[in-house]
């Protein structure tokens, strides 16, 4: 689909003649250097077009790829409310269902964006989407998308090149259907084991998180951002993983975040790397500093989006970043739905007006307010004298120099059907299915009959729980009785304390990392009739110390299909996985640790970077195939 607004000058340039005049305005101009497109649009703007700039929120797709025009399930407004009226321009996308679905939307909220003054185009960002977790505050599963291990899983490989591979393939299913901005990576330091948003990291070596991290930025914005980039937004600035007891400052009780261990630097590591990498954007976290000092000065015990010390002292000033800064979502108003609330994230300030912590936000040096769309507030400030249309202008320059790189301006549309020819194609689930399988990790491999568990062979009958009979047929026929199998193969996910009362936290897995004592009782129990191989889904530590001894073989994996885990144990592809976490031995080690400390539990039964290594084992069934 190509806009009417579509014309050619004189001289051969295309560009979108917005006013229907014929006349190509510089910022029009594809020609000119990014700075001046933008110092001309900017002084063309009024002051109602650089606050909508200023806010981005979630928007939802019409079933047809229609705009809706009532409210969604999460969105508060229509979409011309939005767009139209409250001249709002980024936008973050939910659920998605088909390729072409997403194409024809974002063709269709292109067309509306340039109903307005000045056609600006729409910049649609997304949450991670080419894994396995479907939860709406942090990230969801692949869909139409080619399927990948979530970060955790990209960690164990512990390949640059891996990582890479996957940026690359995600940035071009991304743009096929118009999405142009990742509200990832998250590259917080998974230090503390509780914590409930470890899934999407990249595990807890700063080291190989900073490698990861260049690599990613590498895959989704090039060595530059350009048209065929997408723009990375890199969290959770300046380190979220250090979070008291490993509790979500999505929460109330999950606001303070703590460095017993004096490791604020390890923690900012990666992210000196992003901003050497240009990442286009910065989000910081929601937690609120506890007692922290840094180049000898008492951080201000507010959540890190309000803190002016973090934003423009240390990350501004210090580190010298001059993208973006978007706001984690609602740091300004409350969240209801349906009949439940989420407290807006206002640690540290929740005496503070919506307006005051808005002021206060823009203070810190935040760019964008994420989850808002509180635009009149914002018009208020500035009309009221409290806030500069300078202030604005300035991050109004960074947002739009952004779009501008991405050549949104030049042209904003896809093509549907190339959508639909290239988004999770064969090659590219391919490669994510085999991601998936070499990712899991082989923590424990006894030897059994004189040869180990793994690889598995036929045994006739097979036990099984987290499979299909079907999906295990090569391995025998299925039983109910364990006594009747030759081999019991479940699979598992890591425990956690089920809570539902605020908006979001029943989606996230927090509290206790300890198994149900009744389901030890009875997995060791079938460990004693037959050999007993458990698959368990690390999205966070497990302790796995009371299966060690009586299952014949545990395996992690990190966001794997029953056919990738398969084709893992059966050998048909080597699982080469190391632990980007470590493996607590008991929940007493938990309690003992440092949040912001590394492998500080004391004595893991597992610790980082382990895994075994089957590569003979592998060998020796290849030859008997």
């Amino acid at each position: 689909m190509t806009s009417p607004r579509f014309l050619t000058a004189p001289d051969g340039t295309r560009f979108r003649d917005l006013d229907h005049d014929g006349v190509m305005a510089p910022y029009e101009n594809p020609r000119l250097g990014v700075e001046e497109r933008v110092d001309d649009l900017l002084g063309r703007l009024s002051l109602e077009e650089k606050a909508g700039l200023m806010f981005q929120t979630v928007i939802e797709v019409g079933d047809d790829g229609q705009v809706l025009e009532a409210p969604g399930k999460i969105s508060k407004s229509p979409t011309t409310t939005v767009v139209a009226h409250k001249m709002m321009n980024h936008f973050n996308v939910h659920a998605i269902r088909t390729a072409r679905q997403a194409a024809s939307w974002n063709n269709n909220l292109q067309a509306l964006a340039e109903t307005t003054p000045h056609g600006i185009p729409v910049t649609i960002s997304t949450d991670p989407r080419h894994a396995f977790v479907e939860n709406t505050g942090v990230a969801f599963s692949a869909g139409p998308f080619s399927q990948w291990p979530e970060g955790l899983g990209l960690a164990a490989l512990d390949d640059v090149d891996t990582v890479r591979e996957f940026a690359e393939v995600a940035r071009r299913e991304y743009v096929a259907v118009g999405i142009r901005a990742a509200l990832h990576p998250q590259i917080d330091l998974a230090t503390e084991p509780r914590w409930g948003r470890q899934a999407q990291t990249l595990g807890q070596d700063a080291e190989r998180v900073t490698a990861f991290t260049a690599a990613y930025l590498q895959g989704f914005q090039g060595d530059e951002l350009g048209p065929d980039s997408v723009a990375c937004t890199t969290k959770h600035f300046p380190g979220g993983g250090p979070q008291l007891g490993g509790e979500d400052a999505h929460f109330p009780y999950g606001r303070e975040q703590v460095y017993p261990g004096g490791m604020f630097d390890y923690h900012l590591e990666p992210f000196r790397e992003a901003i050497r990498r240009g990442t286009a954007a910065m989000m910081p976290y929601y937690g609120m500093p506890v007692g922290l000092d840094v180049d000898g000065e008492r951080i201000e015990e507010v959540g890190f989006g309000y803190n002016r010390q973090i934003v423009t002292g240390l990350l501004r000033e210090k580190l010298g970043y001059d993208g973006v800064v978007v706001t984690d979502w609602e740091l300004v108003n409350d969240n209801h739905v349906g009949d439940q609330v989420l407290p807006a994230r206002a640690w540290g300030v929740e005496h503070l007006t919506a307006t005051e912590r808005m002021e206060k936000i823009l203070d810190a040096g935040s760019d964008q307010f994420g989850g808002e769309e509180c635009v009149d507030m914002l018009l208020d400030l500035v009309r009221s004298g409290r806030v500069s249309e300078a202030r604005l202008d300035d991050s109004v320059r960074r947002l739009l120099r952004v779009k501008f790189q991405l050549g949104l301006f030049d042209d904003p549309y896809v093509d549907v059907d190339e959508a639909e020819r290239i988004v999770g194609n064969a090659e590219f689930r391919a490669l994510g299915e085999r991601a998936q399988a070499r990712s899991l990790t082989v923590l424990v491999n006894e030897e059994r009959d004189g040869r180990p568990v793994l690889p598995l062979e036929p045994v006739g009958a097979v036990y099984v729980e987290g499979f299909r009979a079907d999906e295990v047929a090569e391995l025998g026929r299925t039983v109910a009785d364990p006594a009747e199998a030759g081999l019991a193969l479940v699979r598992i996910g890591a425990p956690f304390d089920p809570r539902d009362d605020l908006f979001l936290e029943a989606w996230f897995h927090q509290g206790s990392l300890e198994f149900a004592p009744g389901l030890v009782y009875r997995l060791n129990q079938i460990a004693a009739s037959c050999p007993l191989v458990i698959v368990v889904n690390l999205d966070r530590p497990a302790i796995l110390t009371p299966f060690v001894g009586h299952a014949a073989a545990i395996v992690a994996d990190y966001g794997s299909s029953s056919t990738a885990v398969l084709d893992a144990l059966t050998g048909r592809v080597a699982p080469r996985g190391r632990l980007p976490i470590e493996i607590p031995r008991s929940m007493d080690a938990v309690r003992s640790s440092r949040e912001d400390v590394p492998s500080d539990t004391g004595d893991p039964v597992f610790p980082v970077h382990h895994g075994l290594d089957l590569a003979g084992a592998m060998a020796t069934v290849s030859q008997r195939g």
